[in-house]
């Protein structure tokens, strides 16, 4: 911002296009375009303006459907092999499959986030498990089994 104000500053002080570009360090092309706007439409016009960045690859119906499908549905019901949890990949995977739109692991995080949806490593208990044993194998078996580890190295 600073620059372009600089720039016509230094115009409206008598110096060159040239001799501005070579203080500033830009082009000259870049100064004309700073002077022409300033000219055309004042000092508002030399504000630098927020950069929406990309538009967003699937429509608002596309995106509440992902998001529908990935509470209601683990991954193997969607046609992956013996998934039961959705990943980046996956999430990247299905929409590629589904709506033939590519996603990189970074812009299905950003989904994920304006889709206020969190992720987090997976982890498992056995419905069925018996807690007796968990217990003993935590308390006793697991301890024993570190220790020799710890003995052998």
């Amino acid at each position: 911002m600073f620059e372009r104000y600089q720039i016509v500053r230094l115009s409206l002080l008598g110096y060159s296009q040239l001799q501005i570009a070579t203080i500033i360090g830009r082009s000259e092309r870049t100064v004309s375009t700073y002077l022409q706007c300033y000219h055309e439409s004042g000092l508002d016009t030399l504000q630098i303006k927020f950069a929406p960045g990309r538009r967003e690859q699937l429509s608002k119906e596309q995106q509440d459907r992902l998001k529908q499908t990935i509470i209601d549905a683990v991954p193997h019901e969607v046609g992956f092999t013996a998934k039961f949890s959705w990943t980046l990949e996956l999430i990247c995977e299905y929409i590629n499959r589904k709506y033939e739109i590519s996603y990189s692991i970074r812009g299905a995080s950003k989904l994920m986030q304006r889709l206020s949806m969190s992720y987090t490593k997976p982890t498992y208990t056995l419905a069925a498990a018996n807690k007796e044993k968990q217990s003993e194998f935590v308390e006793t078996t697991f301890p024993r089994l570190k220790k020799l580890r710890e003995w052998r190295n």
